[in-house]
């Protein structure tokens, strides 16, 4: 005699089996990809000891000018030697590479939450609203967003990291906006969101809980590509001197010292660890992007 007990459960494993979530399939899509798998354990690492670095660096140290401690190469002492200041490179280096993390994920998390209530709503409502939305989100698209983050940042008022982060995320959501946008507007047209309608559902919940869920694949792997870019835009804007207010630790400000023609062919160590260290992880964050992208497509997926 069978259980019916048993028996639902071992159907609702076989479907589980069959039909993955999206976080599971994911995981298989990188596990199966050697480069994505090496990238996310090489990440993993990097963000890990950026983020515990406090817990082993003195911090009130790194901002302390020893004049007799100045440009030493890497020793036992300084592992990656001193700057200008005297002051250790490879904490400086941790610290800063906590602080560009930070202000990246910060900036892809606002752009993308603005960018996808924008998209959604311009998508879902169609017709006036979303041609109004779009000609608003055309005239942004063309403006020239890194002139205007740099006019921002020098007229500041009281600037520092929580404005350069807000700064960064007012013309970081373009891009995002008009890709949900063309998603939703095809999503709306299935049959469980004329249902939901007629069913008298608040177009507000039908928009965050019904289509969201379907077109999330789509949300994570742009947020997960543009990560590395926003990346790039911190470090390349701290770089230019319109970044991290002059003092905070950051990867820009280790590699703006390659300015300086002698500090590139003398003092290697105070700026090329930190460019290395940017590259690595543009290259890990595209690796696992990629993995995340095919994992969200079904026709592309290795297994």
């Amino acid at each position: 005699m069978t259980n019916p007990v048993l028996d639902e459960k071992k159907l609702i494993a076989q479907e589980k089996l069959n039909n993955p979530s999206l976080m599971r399939t994911i995981w298989r899509e990188i596990r199966n990809d050697k480069m994505a798998l090496g990238s996310l354990i090489l990440f993993t690492i990097i963000v890990l000891a950026a983020y515990l670095s406090p817990l082993f660096i003195d911090q009130v140290a790194l901002t302390r000018v020893n004049f007799k401690n100045i440009w030493k190469p890497p020793s036992f002492d300084n592992w990656l030697g001193t700057d200008d200041g005297g002051r250790d490179v490879f904490g400086r280096l941790m610290i800063g590479t906590r602080n560009s993390l930070t202000i990246a994920i910060a900036v892809t998390i606002i752009a993308g939450i603005f960018g996808l209530t924008y998209g959604l709503i311009s998508g879902y409502f169609g017709g006036v609203v979303d041609n109004v939305m779009m000609r608003i989100l055309e005239f942004l698209m063309v403006l020239p967003s890194l002139m205007f983050i740099i006019v921002f940042v020098t007229i500041a008022p009281s600037y520092n990291v929580f404005t350069f982060i807000l700064i960064m995320s007012i013309f970081a959501w373009f891009g995002k906006a008009r890709l949900i946008r063309s998603r939703a507007i095809s999503e709306r047209e299935l049959d469980y969101i004329n249902a939901s309608k007629t069913l008298g559902t608040p177009s507000w919940k039908i928009m965050f809980f019904e289509m969201f869920p379907n077109i999330s694949s789509l949300v994570i792997v742009n947020m997960t590509l543009t990560l590395a870019g926003n990346i790039g835009l911190e470090t390349g804007l701290t770089f230019l001197g319109f970044g991290l207010p002059a003092g905070t630790p950051s990867l820009g400000t280790l590699v703006s010292f390659a300015r300086n023609p002698d500090i590139v062919k003398n003092k290697w160590w105070v700026w090329l660890p930190a460019a290395l260290l940017i590259l690595v992880m543009m290259l890990c964050i595209n690796y696992i992007g990629q993995a995340v992208k095919r994992a969200s497509d079904a026709r592309q997926r290795l297994a």
